[in-house]
């Protein structure tokens, strides 16, 4: 009997506590969070172009904008009105349009001298013909651009070419090593195609004469500086 009332009472501290603990982690608060959901906007494409001519409601020649990709794939560059801004380009207006900036600042400020020396029209005809030469600056920069695209283009054909490891052409086999009919440029430019699906001009191609099995080296004119040299491997069939 002793030991029974002695097993309740030590057990009632533990069942005090258990109890008071789960009544505090049971009482929840009323107030429940809103759940919120964030409509992630579509993030518009743009281009950073320079315009050609003067465009209504858009800008005049020479103004750098920034205008939707879609817009200027499909109406500014087909139709010749607008170009992608390269590093050179903006360069080179970024700095013309300071030196305008300056020249105009200081013969308006020179008093006097804007009215007298050279008047409205000598003054407009003078920043025009700054802003000329800036321009031609810059087409020459741009043509100077493109030009090194080309040759790295080509450069990185060349380094395909190169790397494939061969080109096979198989011909009717005859007596020994020979074969009957020759290898010619137009079939390793049909190989090339089948082969890597890129285009090339025959007229680029240069073979020796090809009248036996074996290997050989054509060349590739991709540029007046860059020549690829492919191995041509001959079989008989």
């Amino acid at each position: 009997m002793a030991s029974s009332t002695l097993s309740s009472l030590s057990s009632l501290p533990l069942q005090h506590t258990f109890t008071s603990n789960f009544k505090t982690s049971s009482q929840f608060p009323n107030k429940t969070s809103p759940f919120i959901i964030f409509a992630q906007q579509k993030i518009k494409k743009t281009r950073k172009i320079i315009l050609k001519e003067d465009i209504v409601n858009i800008g005049k020649k020479g103004d750098l904008l920034n205008v939707r990709a879609g817009f200027f794939r499909n109406f500014l560059f087909p139709s010749g009105k607008a170009e992608i801004v390269t590093p050179a380009i903006l360069k080179y207006q970024t700095r013309l349009q300071f030196e305008v900036s300056v020249l105009y600042r200081l013969l308006v400020t020179m008093k006097g001298y804007r009215t007298r020396s050279l008047g409205n029209v000598g003054f407009e005809a003078l920043c025009g013909y700054w802003y000329g030469q800036g321009e031609m600056k810059i087409e020459e920069e741009r043509i100077e651009a493109e030009k090194l695209r080309v040759k790295e283009e080509a450069q990185q054909l060349a380094l395909l070419f190169e790397t494939t490891g061969g080109f096979k052409v198989k011909r009717k086999g005859g007596k020994g090593k020979q074969i009957f009919g020759s290898v010619t440029a137009q079939d390793l430019v049909d190989i090339i195609k089948s082969q890597l699906q890129r285009e090339v001009d025959k007229r680029i191609v240069t073979l020796p004469e090809i009248r036996e099995t074996g290997e050989y080296i054509a060349e590739l004119k991709l540029h007046p500086e860059v020549t690829a040299k492919v191995r041509v491997f001959v079989s008989a069939n």
